[in-house]
């Protein structure tokens, strides 16, 4: 089969981003109230697919079609579905959507109008070919199931200072009045205080949402306050289960969403207790702001195509600003959600994201689309604290929001039979006592371990020691304390007889804080879809550790009855940057998205502690900064960015050519994306980029000044700008890399631009000086024949070519079985259903190890996917590559495997019929030439900034064969980079 825009069918999975264990989030149109839909029960397996076509949708269409005016609001404006164009556009995208549809059979299960053009339905492998090859469809996407990943905040931002934020908009009492704020997720608890609709007026105009009718939810529910609620299901119903442990509506059972929308929009100086103890007032950044709910999350997950829903029904409704904690910890810019997204800002919504939970590593972090304001988490200056002290009077302080508990006799779980607590605790061991536990995930799980063994307290311990420390409502009294700690608890509870501890109970402490999370994605950014890194991601970050915000008294984790929690997660940030957009919508009703973006990341501080808490922070921690709102409404400047360039952007990338409009995308340099950042993942000698400012403030002149990163010089053209209100300039920035340079490290900066009012504009500079710049791949023909690239250098000195190669395919053809379950267990590979196993060995020097299958190269419409691990001493495998696309188009590179034994499972995703017959390539380029292929330069000394042409040609190729090498380059001493060459004669 065929993959569309990119040459693939994008798979789909996303998250909420919360540190804590809890469920799903997602809504669209038309649903039956408190009807559970039919499903397939097949877990982890789901034949609905999104399909997207080329007419842009409602909420960004800006004409071109004969007989359909655009749609898209002006800047500032809210979009309005009641408008007639509007309708008649959306009765024409209904049309085509149902003409698609029809053409192979297919029931449609949402119409996507607003923020994508697009539909869900449940296709067939014959009828998913046929779509593939249908004029007008852009993309196919399976859908796949995601899963869910204040109260002093407010003035650690600053927004109640004198001439902050809030007194600039008339106070905390109308800050955010009557902006829109809808939130995907969890749904929300329409009773909490957080959301009380006393002292508000009519729904703003142009709102035209509804309040989704449900299971415990009727209109009444919604208010002058939470203005709308709908729920989406049908997606999640193809997954089975789940369901019947929610509400079958927009009510928050998990508490997530209530959280982050009270986080976002929640009303002012609400009492916040927990366990009947009050924790003093909380605040949403925006408390005036309307809210709208759109529940797309459920026990056991999200659908994307409810996501999807969700969002486009949040944009058709008239939102100004959607928060968005979830994810799907790959920043690929082509997921359906990220699409819908790239449109919704078209129409003017500002969209606030979560950068994910799975920090501290590089290369983790979520929502890569320059289109959305993607956040890190860092820690407040006020903590939740208990101190657990033992009976020689030692005392350790940690996070807690639980009561106290008098002097009790203390044991450690591992000698009661389970360390972490989660199961296995002896009853006889632990009733009536304090329990030590180890853990850093499933934490509120481990004290419900031990209230179910007995145990009447608990002291948990983190794994690590940067772990965050964070304030679950737990189902005894908990302090969450340091490893070090516990563990010097571990060696009390062993050297004495009778061991004892107390807890107090959890208070507010104030100091610290600025310090990343462990747990907030970092970069650089490495989308899937083979982008070049050349964008900054997160952009900011902000508080995301002990929040504490609303609750649901049915939360599926932690101690019910609470309305209050405080929690942690890039899920609790996101609402934080979400809230201060609603107050520059407010503040500034004319700027757009990328406009809000810009001020917010370009006016951010940079004294923020990586997790450690002593080393400082990066921009691959925080990107621009943390988030200093009151800076934010008065940038000066802003880099301004539209939809051509967001399709500039796409194509840049080598993702598509037309990128969603009706002619090709500009063509840009990668780098010269109009970001509010520069950065240069390849700086092979000498790199300009291109910038475009936009004054909003007053004509004033600017002057620049720079960090350089270590080891390259930056040159700014010009430097100095003179620009009156409105207007913009642009500017050039040269890079060139020095001897001192660390080349493949990267290198931190800062380019500032000032003017005598104070408006400081900065913008983090990244480079990774390179010795070479050279494609990754290049391709050719024929049994003999030739190819040219270019390589351009970053040092001065030798440079020699090698040919390594050609080799030709071995093949093995094998018939494998469709797995019902449609799942795999990559911890076990050996237990799973329909798989064959392929083993080899790789002898000492390869370069490069490569397996392949591909479609044509299959019997059927088929979904084989691979797995390579590598056999250890003892038959220990270990994951080192893996290829799972919506087709059987699969790929594994494996640079410098190393000599051993390699074991290759081919995995039965889903066949066309009850199996398949395939043939696996794999390949193992030797470190030397074969004597069919030569590659020459063009010179034989290196210059920085200099470049050289590379010849390689091959002859005596086998016709119907595949052939792979590589060409090694080296400055005469050592290997410094190489390209792999594919020949099909």
């Amino acid at each position: 089969m065929k993959r569309l825009m990119g040459g693939w069918i994008v798979v789909l999975v996303a998250c909420l981003i919360t540190a804590t264990v809890t469920t799903g989030a997602a809504g669209a149109q038309g649903e039956s109230p408190g009807a559970a839909p039919a499903g397939s029960g097949k877990a982890g397996a789901s034949d609905v697919y999104l399909v997207l076509l080329g007419e842009a949708p409602a909420g960004a269409y800006a004409g071109g079609i004969a007989g359909y005016p655009a749609t898209k609001p002006a800047a500032g404006k809210r979009f309005n579905k009641k408008d007639a164009k509007v309708q008649r556009y959306v009765n024409y995208l209904r049309s085509r959507h149902a003409q698609v549809a029809n053409s192979v059979g297919a029931t449609r299960e949402y119409d996507y109008e607003y923020s994508l053009n697009a539909f869900a339905a449940t296709l067939t492998k014959a009828q998913l070919a046929k779509l593939s090859t249908t004029p007008g469809v852009v993309s196919i996407q399976r859908d796949k199931l995601a899963q869910v990943k204040t109260d002093n905040t407010p003035a650690f931002l600053g927004l109640n200072a004198a001439g902050g934020l809030w007194s600039q908009l008339g106070g905390q009492g109308s800050a955010g009045e009557d902006v829109i704020i809808g939130v995907v997720d969890t749904g929300i608890w329409p009773e909490h205080p957080s959301f009380a609709a006393a002292g508000y007026g009519p729904v703003p105009a142009g709102w035209n949402g509804v309040c989704q009718s449900g299971q415990l939810w009727s209109q009444q529910q919604c208010s002058n306050k939470l203005i709308g609620a709908r729920y989406f299901h049908k997606g999640f119903g193809h997954f089975g289960g789940g369901l019947k442990d929610d509400y079958i509506s927009a009510r928050d059972h998990d508490g997530h969403g209530t959280h982050t929308t009270s986080t976002a929009g929640g009303n002012a100086n609400v009492n916040a207790s927990i366990f009947g103890r009050s924790f003093g007032t909380v605040s949403g950044m925006a408390p005036r702001a309307r809210v709208a709910a759109y529940k797309a999350c459920w026990p056991g997950g999200c659908a994307v195509s409810d996501l999807v829903g969700a969002i486009d029904s949040a944009v058709g409704d008239g939102v100004d600003v959607i928060n968005y904690s979830i994810g799907d910890d790959d920043p690929d810019f082509l997921d359906a959600d990220d699409v819908a997204f790239l449109f919704a800002r078209q129409a003017g919504v500002f969209v606030a994201a979560s950068a994910g939970n799975s920090g501290p590593g590089p290369s983790t972090v979520d929502h890569g689309g320059p289109w959305l304001t993607t956040v890190g988490a860092s820690t407040q200056n006020r903590s939740l604290v208990g101190t657990a002290t033992l009976g020689n009077g030692a005392a350790f302080q940690g996070a807690s929001v639980t009561p106290g508990l008098a002097a009790t006799p203390l044991v450690d779980g591992a000698a009661a039979g389970s360390e972490g607590c989660l199961s296995g605790l002896a009853p006889a061991a632990v009733t009536g006592k304090i329990v030590l536990c180890k853990g850093s995930f499933s934490r509120a799980a481990r004290s419900l371990g031990v209230k179910n063994a007995g145990g009447v307290g608990m002291i948990l311990y983190t794994v690590d020691q940067s772990d965050a420390l964070l304030s679950d409502n737990h189902y005894v009294p908990t302090v969450h304390i340091r490893n070090s700690d516990g563990l010097a608890i571990k060696t009390y509870i062993a050297a004495t007889s009778a061991p004892t501890a107390s807890l107090s109970g959890g208070a507010k402490a104030f100091g610290g804080g600025n310090t990343m999370a462990a747990f907030s994605s970092r970069g650089p950014l490495v989308d899937s879809a083979r982008s070049t890194g050349d964008l900054l991601k997160p952009d900011v970050t902000a508080p995301g550790v002990q929040i504490l915000a609303g609750n649901t008294p049915t939360a599926f984790v932690g101690a019910p009855g609470q309305l209050f929690q405080a929690i942690a997660g890039t899920s609790m940030s996101s609402p934080h940057v979400a809230g201060i957009g609603a107050l520059l919508r407010d503040r500034h009703p004319g700027w757009t998205p990328d406009m809000m973006q810009s001020a917010l990341m370009t006016s951010a501080r940079q004294d923020v502690w990586k997790e450690d808490g002593s080393t400082p922070a990066d921009p691959f921690d925080f990107g621009a900064g943390h988030i200093v709102p009151n800076s934010a409404a008065d940038p000066g400047l802003v880099y301004p960015a539209g939809f051509d360039d967001y399709r500039a952007f796409l194509r840049s990338q080598g993702l598509c050519t037309l990128c969603f409009g009706t002619t090709p995308a500009p063509v840009i340099a990668p780098t010269d994306f109009n970001a509010a950042t520069i950065t240069v993942r390849s700086l092979a000698g000498v790199r300009t980029v291109t910038r475009t400012v936009r004054n909003v403030g007053p004509a004033g002149t600017y002057a620049v000044s720079v960090a350089a990163p270590p080891g390259v010089d930056v040159v700014v053209t010009p430097s100095v700008l003179t620009l009156g209100t409105g207007a913009t300039a642009s500017y050039q920035v040269t890079f060139t890399s020095t001897p001192a340079a660390d080349f493949d490290e990267y290198s931190f900066g800062a380019l500032t631009w000032s003017d005598s009012a104070g408006h400081s504009v900065r913008s983090p500079v990244v480079v990774r000086p390179v010795s070479i710049a050279a494609p990754a791949s290049a391709a050719g023909t024929g049994a003999t024949g030739s190819l040219q690239y270019a390589v351009k250098f970053g040092y001065s000195g030798s440079f020699n070519v090698a040919p390594q190669g050609l080799v030709a395919a071995t093949t093995e053809t094998r018939t494998i079985v469709d797995d019902p379950a449609n799942d795999f267990n990559a911890n076990a590979p050996d237990a799973n259903q329909g798989i064959q196993v392929h083993e080899f060995a790789v002898p000492s020097g390869t370069p490069l190890l490569r397996v392949q299958l591909f479609d044509e190269f299959t019997d059927g419409n088929d979904d084989i996917d691979l797995y390579l691990y590598r056999v250890g001493a003892g038959g220990v495998l270990t994951l080192v590559g893996a290829s799972f696309t919506t087709t059987s188009a699969e790929l594994i590179d494996l640079a410098k495997p190393g000599a051993g034994t390699y074991r290759l499972y081919a995995h039965g995703f889903e066949t066309d019929g009850a199996d398949a017959v395939y043939t696996l390539f794999r390949w193992l380029v030797p470190g030397t030439a074969t004597g069919n292929m030569t590659a020459t330069s063009s010179t034989a000394t290196a210059t920085i900034g200099g470049s050289a042409d590379i010849t390689v040609s091959w002859t005596g190729l086998t016709p119907a064969t595949k052939y792979l090498g590589r060409v090694s380059y080296s400055d005469g001493f050592t290997e410094i980079g190489g390209t792999v060459v594919t020949v099909t004669p």
